[in-house]
């Protein structure tokens, strides 16, 4: 059998346990080509480059969405 605790545990004490378990937000980047956001290692979503050259080919509309009347 395992061990049991012999007493309640505080609120206070497991939060400090639990303190380095906190999310963080995801570190953003900015595209050295058109400067838009993009996570850090990632392709660029709005024009598809990485590290200098472009990965894959992005196809810009030139409709934007149509809206409904």
């Amino acid at each position: 059998m395992a061990a049991l605790p012999k007493k309640k545990t505080a609120k206070a004490r497991q939060g400090k346990r639990r303190s380095h378990l906190a999310l963080t937000t995801p570190p953003i980047d900015y595209c050295p080509q058109c400067n838009s956001p993009k996570l850090a290692h990632h392709v660029c979503p709005n024009c598809g480059t990485y590290a200098g050259r472009e990965v894959i080919t992005i196809e810009s509309s030139a409709k934007g969405p149509e809206k409904k009347t």
